[in-house]
């Protein structure tokens, strides 16, 4: 898809896309903006202003200079990756413009955990603050951590008996992606919350009351008799000073939660969120794909193209096979180099594209 290209998924033949609503914050464009300052208001029932002038504001740290976060991998890859279809893009709108998170659900390897990337670099959003989620993950995991052990053996009290002054806390405790993502941000950052089905049964809930108060207090800061402490967050490098312990956003954060459908979620979740379900793509949107990271260079890459497209999208329809886009990158990266060679054409097919879930 060109810089110009409108996002959807017409067939060649059909209708021309319809123009974009002036509404729309999140385009999927190539090229970012700064359409982030048109977002409206948020409705007064996700407002998290206390009607007074917050003088603490933070402006997100520049992609670049996160060590190792996006600029490892470079900037297409992570950043401009996903090509979205219109009814994707309606629902991320109605997502900022709400101040709701959006769940997102489909089959391993459409792109779930890329669409946030694709946001935020965008709207200029900051990195994106990435949640993994496991069957052990609490919701604390999220907030912050604090390391009470490493400050009683940077004390010397441990097994000393000292009376000594223990460290500044602040340098023991470091806010997790929910929790630097719940700061008062100017303008809201993004947090993926990643496989979220995998967590146990009561982590949804848990998440509830986050997610309607904007706000938690480190319990740990909040008994102190100093009223502000300096602490690390999520974003490496960066330390930020709170008040009594507590972090209270200004702007409600892009929370994109994924799931692959392995389990069902309470109705009183489900009701606070705006659902996305992205299914399999079909031969436009993979050729979109292709095009955005591999643009061929000449007449026989382009046929090599359509070629794995249509054997990628045989072995899903025909065969029942589970493939992911990545598999799509990797067999079409090679193929600018082998795909004149019969035998190393068979090797690209068999083995690039094998089915994740072949036995």
């Amino acid at each position: 898809m060109t810089a110009d290209a409108e996002p959807c998924d017409a067939e060649a033949d059909a209708e021309p896309c319809a123009a974009e609503p002036d509404w729309w914050i999140y385009r999927c464009s190539p090229e970012p903006h700064n359409g982030i300052r048109r977002l409206p208001k948020a409705p007064s029932w996700r407002s998290f202003s206390d009607g007074t002038e917050r003088t603490d504001l933070l402006d997100p740290p520049a992609p670049t200079s996160v060590a190792g976060r996006h600029s490892r991998r470079g900037r297409n890859l992570r950043t401009f990756r996903y090509q979205a279809e219109r009814k994707e893009i309606h629902l991320v709108n109605m997502a900022l413009l709400l101040r709701r998170p959006l769940l997102v659900t489909g089959p391993p390897g459409v792109g779930k955990s890329t669409l946030p990337y694709s946001i935020a670099g965008e709207l200029g959003l900051g990195p994106v603050l990435r949640w993994s989620v496991t069957s052990r993950t609490t919701l604390q995991n999220g907030q912050y951590e604090y390391d009470a052990v490493g400050r009683l053996q940077d004390s010397g009290l441990l097994g000393r008996g000292q009376e000594t002054e223990p460290p500044e806390i602040g340098h023991y405790l470091r806010l997790g992606p929910l929790g630097t993502a719940l700061l008062p941000w100017r303008i809201p950052r993004v947090l993926l919350i990643d496989e979220i089905d995998k967590s146990d049964a009561d982590f949804p809930n848990d998440l509830l009351h986050v997610f309607e108060e904007g706000e938690f207090t480190v319990r740990e800061l909040a008994r102190l008799r100093r009223p502000t402490a300096t602490v690390m967050t999520a974003d490496d490098e960066e330390r930020v000073e709170l008040t009594g312990g507590r972090v209270r956003c200004h702007e409600f954060p892009l929370v994109v939660m994924t799931s692959n459908g392995e389990r069902e979620f309470p109705p009183a979740f489900l009701r606070r969120c705006i659902r996305l379900e992205i299914h399999r793509p079909d031969r436009h949107k993979l050729a979109r794909l292709l095009d955005a990271l591999l643009p061929p260079s000449d007449a026989p890459a382009t046929a090599a193209y359509e070629k794995l497209v249509g054997e990628f999208l045989r072995k899903q329809d025909d065969e029942g096979a589970e493939l992911a886009n990545d598999q799509l990158l990797n067999a079409a990266l090679l193929a600018q180099q082998l795909w004149a060679d019969p035998e190393e054409r068979g090797l690209i097919v068999d083995h690039l594209l094998r089915p994740l879930n072949e036995g």
